[in-house]
């Protein structure tokens, strides 16, 4: 299966970025829609996985260095697509100068970050119903 990937921002991809993650969130995990959509994603960097042309994945960059709304659909798990998407918004966050990068991870997905290099701190939390830990990861292997 081939998968594209762009760099995509919202107003020109809002469509197919919110398509998976209501997809994810919202019907896969009963996240509620209203913590789901936040004015704040215009001024976010999104990567956009595109299965031909069908939305498959996503995920982005806060302003202040924060990967989040990682998602991918149910039936394209397990194609790497998670992990390309945060390999590729690594690379971006090094560009614009992050020496560091940190996620909220669902508890059920720490292994899956741990494997990328994250570090897991803290405490559990509770986000939109949902267990969490803080996890980083430094960008200083990365190379241009």
């Amino acid at each position: 299966m081939e998968v594209k990937y762009i760099v995509a921002d919202w107003e020109n991809h809002k469509e197919e970025l919110s398509s998976v993650r209501y997809e994810v969130f919202v019907l896969g995990q009963n996240v509620p829609l209203e913590l789901e959509v936040e004015e704040a994603d215009k001024n976010y960097t999104h990567i956009l996985a595109l299965a031909g042309e069908k939305p498959v994945g996503t995920a982005r960059l806060t302003s202040d260095g924060h990967i989040g709304r990682v998602a991918v659909l149910k039936e394209y798990r397990k194609y790497g697509i998670g992990k390309e998407m945060i390999c590729q918004i690594e690379e971006v966050a090094f560009e614009i100068g992050f020496e560091e990068v940190d996620l909220n991870s669902q508890c059920q997905a720490i292994p899956f970050y741990e494997k990328l290099g994250y570090l897991a701190y803290g405490e559990i939390f509770f986000e939109a119903g949902i267990d969490h830990r803080h996890m980083k990861k430094s960008l200083t292997g990365i190379t241009k």
